[in-house]
């Protein structure tokens, strides 16, 4: 059991039980009309060349998030992905990719609910990109063309994002009833501050490699700068090989599982309705390891595809139009 619980990722969303269904359902109608918007807004401003870019960040953010990385007390963290996605694509194109990983993990792999996935895609998709937008628009303002901007901001847009995430879950653990605001909160957005470094600093990591090879995808124009074939070849491989390495996630409870089992509602977490890929842990193969990392492969490629047909087909519907 323990050998299983260090190759397997840990699960990593709001599981069904901790929301009331009433705040569920809130947050599923206020996600549908995001999402709404956000292919509305796509289909305008999506160019040509932004398209397999979609779905390359789409993969490595479905890859990265199976890395859960330790952080102090016992607890771990996950890469998000919302600020890189956002610095890259803008924020309509960023929901979408975020809600693509975030219905994929529920649907196929029964990380989070089904319905708590409209506050997941909430949390992570609508505030995540929300404050990433704000706070990365900001500090490159107050930059202007100097380039430090672009690793400041990265870095306080991710830990931002992050923070501001995590207390918008206490506050929907509070108003569900499973935990008093004044204890939910603080705990969420304590345990979530040391989990936004590491946030930062793989945002800043992937950032410094941009500037390095492609220098052009983080300028403001981007329908000139995002395409090439090695967006798509690099941008895939790399999504690939943190796939491969899941196994190497740590085996430590998230933030959100660690506060749960700390203040005493972790046992009202509802199991999945169904199973396909439970746990990260493709069925059928004995070897917890080559079953996490055929798990990954699969997933990203999943992921990766949907994002692809979701940024093509908005695109040609806008040339239809045009």
């Amino acid at each position: 059991m323990l050998l299983a619980n260090f190759f397997a990722p840990e699960p990593m969303h709001i599981p069904d039980g901790f929301l009331s269904v009433t705040v569920s359902v809130i947050l599923w109608i206020v996600s549908i009309a995001v999402i709404a918007y956000a292919l509305r807004r796509v289909h305008e401003d999506l160019g040509e060349r932004q398209v397999p870019l979609m779905g390359v960040l789409a993969a490595a953010i479905f890859a990265g998030q199976m890395l859960n990385f330790t952080v102090a007390g016992g607890t771990s963290g996950h890469l998000m992905g919302a600020a890189i996605a956002t610095i890259l694509l803008g924020p309509w194109a960023a929901i979408l990719v975020l809600t693509t990983v975030v219905g994929v993990q529920a649907l196929v792999f029964q990380d989070g609910g089904l319905l708590a996935l409209g506050a997941n895609i909430f949390n992570m998709g609508v505030i995540g990109v929300a404050v990433s937008y704000f706070v990365y628009q900001t500090i490159q303002r107050l930059a202007g063309e100097r380039r430090w901007g672009v690793f400041v901001g990265g870095f306080l847009a991710a830990w931002a994002s992050i923070v501001i995430a995590s207390l918008a879950v206490g506050l929907q653990l509070a108003l569900s009833g499973t935990s008093p605001a004044n204890i939910a909160i603080p705990a969420m957005g304590g345990v979530h501050m040391l989990i936004g470094i590491g946030e930062g600093l793989i945002t800043v990591g992937a950032l410094a490699l941009l500037n390095a090879t492609r220098p052009d995808l983080l300028k403001a124009d981007k329908e000139r700068a995002a395409g090439g074939a090695a967006v798509w070849v690099g941008g895939l491989l790399i999504a690939l090989v943190l796939a491969i390495i899941s196994p190497l996630a740590s085996s430590h409870p998230d933030g959100l599982e660690w506060v749960a089992e700390q203040k005493g509602f972790l046992d009202i977490a509802r199991g999945p309705v169904y199973e396909i890929i439970p746990d990260y842990v493709f069925p059928g193969i004995s070897n917890e390891a080559v079953a996490t990392i055929v798990a990954g492969i699969v997933g990203t490629i999943i992921v990766f595809a949907i994002a692809l047909v979701v940024a093509y087909s908005r695109r040609n519907r806008a040339s239809v139009k045009n």
